[in-house]
C-alpha cells in the first residue's frame, strides 16, 4: 500500500515538474519574443531617425546651394545695374543728346503734374542746359494740354553729386514731387523689367507659375 502511495506521489511530482517546465518554457519563449520585438522596434526607430536626419541634412545642403545660386544671380544683376548706372553718367557728356533727354523728362514731368507753376531741381552743372530747353518744352506742353505753365529752375537747391543726371519737378511749395532723375528712372525700369532680365540672363524659372 505504501509503495502504491509513493508511486502516485512520484508520478504526481513528475507531472507537476513537467507542467512547470512547459509553463517555464512558454513564459521564457514569450519573454524572449517580447525582447526580440522590442530590439527590432528599437533598431527600426533608429534606422528611421537616421534616414530622417539624412534627409534633413540633404535638404539643408540643397537649400544652401540654392541660396548661393540666388545670391550669385542677385549679385550679377546688381553688377549689371551698377554698370548701367555708370553708363548713364556717360550720356551727359553728349550735350546734344543729353539736352533732348532732359527735354523729354521735363515734358513728361509736366504731364504728370498738370500744375500751373513748377520748380525744376537739377545738378548744378546742368542748370544752363535745363534752362535752354524750358521754352521749347512749355510750347509742347501748351499745345498738348491747352494750359499755361510757369517753369523755373531752382537756384538754391540742386541734385547731389552722386546723381547721374536728370531732374526733379516740384509743385505746390514742394508738396508734390516727380523724380525724373536718370537714377530713379533706371531703378523704375529695373523693378518693372526684373523678371524679364532674370529670364534673359538665367532662363525661365520652371517653379514660377506667375509672372510679375
Amino acid at each position: 500500500m505504501m509503495a502504491f502511495i509513493n508511486q502516485e506521489a512520484v508520478e504526481k511530482a513528475d507531472e507537476i515538474d513537467t507542467k512547470a517546465e512547459e509553463e517555464f518554457q512558454i513564459e521564457k519563449g514569450r519573454l524572449v519574443q517580447n525582447q526580440r520585438v522590442k530590439i527590432l522596434e528599437y533598431y527600426e526607430r533608429k534606422e528611421k531617425n537616421l534616414e530622417l536626419q539624412r534627409r534633413i541634412q540633404q535638404s539643408n545642403m540643397l537649400n544652401q546651394a540654392r541660396l548661393k545660386v540666388l545670391k550669385a544671380r542677385e549679385d550679377h544683376v546688381d553688377q549689371l545695374l551698377e554698370e548701367a548706372r555708370r553708363r548713364l553718367g556717360e550720356v551727359t557728356l553728349d550735350k546734344s543728346r543729353y539736352s533732348q533727354i532732359l527735354e523729354g523728362l521735363l515734358l513728361q514731368g509736366l504731364f504728370q503734374l498738370l500744375e500751373p507753376a513748377v520748380v525744376v531741381v537739377c545738378r548744378q552743372a546742368d542748370v544752363s542746359i535745363v534752362e535752354g530747353v524750358i521754352d521749347k518744352t512749355i510750347e509742347k506742353y501748351k499745345e498738348a494740354t491747352k494750359k499755361d505753365v510757369s517753369v523755373t529752375v531752382s537756384k538754391d537747391h540742386h541734385l547731389g553729386a552722386h546723381v547721374s543726371g536728370g531732374i526733379e519737378l516740384l509743385a505746390q511749395n514742394a508738396k508734390i514731387k516727380v523724380s525724373n532723375s536718370l537714377d530713379s528712372r533706371l531703378n523704375q525700369i529695373n523693378q518693372q523689367m526684373l523678371p524679364q532680365i532674370r529670364t534673359a540672363l538665367f532662363g525661365a524659372n520652371e517653379n514660377r507659375k506667375f509672372l510679375d
